[in-house]
């Protein structure tokens, strides 16, 4: 499971990441991911619309890229389409730290995805980072170690 910080739920959020973020698909994803800017007049940007205007943003959300999913009914049956939205939370779940704070990541499951392993998912989508210019396995062994700290600490 996604902390609750690292997941995009609004309709508006995923259309907007859709709409205006850079995409690179694959054949089991289509990944889309806009960097998320926000000033600190609380007004927000997209890195591009910041570099345009000459303002310089940082991100407040400091360490919480968020993720969101879209598995439409074309992949499957409710239970397919639960099954892949898993198996992507986990892909994710991993490559959390690895993506650079502010970031907002939408992941468009496609109907080969019905037939794809963890594995098969796994490799597309860390393709498809790759080319949208974010490296997924820079921080993935440093979410892991934090991953297993909190699993121990948590079983104390």
């Amino acid at each position: 499971m996604l902390p609750s910080a690292a997941r995009l739920t609004r309709s508006q959020d995923f259309s907007t990441v859709v709409r205006r973020g850079r995409r690179a698909g694959r054949p089991r994803v289509v990944v889309h991911v806009l960097a998320v800017l926000r000033r600190d007049d609380g007004t927000s940007s997209t890195a591009e619309e910041a570099m345009a205007e000459g303002q310089r943003s940082t991100p407040t959300r400091a360490g919480s890229a968020r993720v969101g999913f879209v598995v439409s009914k074309a992949v499957g049956d409710a239970v397919v389409r639960h099954r892949v939205s898993r198996r992507l939370r986990h892909v994710f779940r991993a490559r959390l730290a690895a993506l650079p704070p502010g970031t907002d990541v939408v992941v468009r499951a496609l109907p080969p995805a019905a037939e794809s392993t963890s594995e098969q998912l796994a490799a597309d989508v860390d393709r498809a980072l790759r080319r949208l210019g974010i490296d997924p396995t820079a921080d993935a062994q440093a979410g892991r170690r934090a991953e297993n700290d909190q699993q121990q600490a948590g079983g104390m």
